[in-house]
């Protein structure tokens, strides 16, 4: 699949054949957007369960963001020290809330409701340690608006079955992914995706005689055994 009608219809048929194996996606609850940021740097190379209990450890120990904002770095991350990387995500974290505070006067990012997309997308790009990935789960998740977090899972599946051109890059394929599917589309195409990736389209010893998608997958045509 070479031209972007080609691939097209190749993400209108993978996504409705993973709706069909896997149904349509329950929404997530929603929570306020400030905590959807920082729960999503907390993921950031974790596990989800690991994400889960550092989020609920440094909302334990800080219950307040503006007890968050006032507490070292290193009570940061000792908090958040079960979730990986806590000497990277830890600063990540407190120097956001002191540039949120600096320009703001509060911590609150429920501002961000009132503007465009795109508008949201290039705020929350500006604090450093947030990508393209981190703004549209904000995006999706938090605000419920069109957004199309493309994390490892869907990066990995994107690239095998051919949704986006060879070596194309997380940030890249957000793009294209979206260009191509409609936004109503989005939150379920993401959530079915990921549950792919983790349970089939594994990094590591893909299920690939099990896939749904192995007829058009390019990393199993590939595969000397396919």
């Amino acid at each position: 699949m070479n031209d972007n009608s080609d691939r097209a219809a190749l993400l209108n048929w993978v996504d409705a054949t993973l709706t069909g194996a896997y149904g349509e996606p329950q929404l997530k609850p929603q929570q306020e957007p400030l905590g959807e940021l920082v729960q999503t740097i907390l993921s950031q190379n974790t596990a989800d369960i690991n994400t889960a209990r550092a989020y609920a450890e440094l909302r334990r120990r800080f219950p307040s963001w503006y007890d968050m904002m006032h507490a070292s770095v290193d009570e940061i991350a000792d908090a958040i020290r079960i979730g990986g990387l806590a000497h990277i995500k830890a600063p990540r974290i407190k120097a956001i809330l002191e540039q949120l505070y600096a320009e703001r006067g509060s911590l609150d990012l429920s501002y961000l409701a009132d503007m465009p997309v795109d508008e949201v997308r290039r705020h929350l790009t500006r604090f450093h340690g947030v990508g393209n990935k981190t703004a549209a789960c904000v995006l999706l998740f938090a605000l419920r608006r069109p957004a199309l977090p493309v994390d490892t899972h869907v990066h990995r599946v994107s690239l095998r079955v051919g949704l986006v051109p060879p070596k194309t890059s997380a940030d890249k394929a957000h793009l294209l992914l979206e260009a191509q599917l409609a936004p109503e589309e989005y939150y379920p195409f993401h959530l079915n995706v990921i549950r792919h990736g983790r349970e089939v389209c594994k990094a590591q010893r893909p299920q690939c005689d099990a896939c749904a998608l192995n007829a058009v997958c390019d990393y199993y045509a590939a595969k000397p055994e396919a």
